[in-house]
């Protein structure tokens, strides 16, 4: 994932509102949201390059989600960061157990940040800090940074997700994670990448012949433990290829 914002909201009907847009190459294989075959109560995308994912819910009111740190001076890693979200799915460990153990190896991985969630907790861990942090409600957004660097992207995508938080929809998440518009140049963050590369992802929602936002993604999480997920999948040009609606 290359955004997310979010809503946590313990106590509230409706404790949990995502809305992520998933950024990668076109070219890198992928599945949309569905069922793992060997994990059925696991509903998520699926990178066919490593096996891993970026975003999914899984039983036990389970929650993960994952945006790389850009950092392009960074060494190769030895595993993929998907596998991080996939193991907590799939897995039966407590979110600061699990956490510790991510915090040990995370220099096996590139650059991370993860949300790890359940029921009744949400945390944040990245890999640029030694310590996990569980959060407090409230609003906040990921991009290729720290939990609520301000960016322009996010700043307004975080902005767009308040307005709709009185009475969230899918559909109305998913509008907000469309928005294709570029920051001015004076606005860029330096991250290394180059000015005409820093302008492409700098929109909420990436379009180009070879990278951009492949999945959409909406979760809404009832306190009653119900959930319904909805995923736009696009291709090239951001040429949109389908659309996912999970009720669990």
């Amino acid at each position: 994932m290359c955004l997310i914002v979010f809503a946590w909201r313990p106590g509230h009907p409706q404790p949990l509102i995502v809305a992520a847009n998933r950024d990668e190459f076109y070219a890198r294989p992928s599945l949309p949201l569905a069922p793992w075959p060997e994990a059925p109560q696991v509903h998520a995308g699926r990178d066919l390059e490593a096996g891993g994912t970026w975003l999914g819910i899984g039983p036990g009111g389970r929650f993960a989600a994952l945006t790389n740190i850009r950092n392009p001076h960074q060494p190769p890693a030895r595993k993929s960061r998907g596998e991080l979200v996939a193991r907590f799915l799939t897995g039966e460990r407590p979110i600061a157990e699990y956490l510790d153990d991510v915090i040990g190896r995370s220099v096996d991985y590139a650059g991370f940040n993860l949300l790890l969630g359940d029921p009744h907790e949400l945390w944040y861990y990245s890999a640029q800090h030694t310590s996990a942090r569980k959060l407090h409600a409230g609003t906040y957004g990921l991009s290729n940074a720290g939990l609520d660097t301000p960016w322009p992207k996010l700043l307004k995508a975080k902005a767009a997700l308040l307005e709709v938080l009185q009475d969230p929809q899918p559909q109305a998440l998913l509008a907000l994670l469309g928005d294709p518009q570029t920051a001015p140049f004076t606005d860029l963050p330096d991250t290394g990448v180059g000015l005409a590369t820093e302008s492409l992802l700098s929109s909420v929602f990436i379009a180009s012949p070879t990278y951009g936002t492949r999945a959409s993604t909406a979760l809404i999480v009832q306190a009653d433990g119900s959930r319904q997920m909805v995923e736009r999948s696009f291709g090239p040009y951001g040429g949109h290829l389908g659309e996912v609606e999970v009720r669990v």
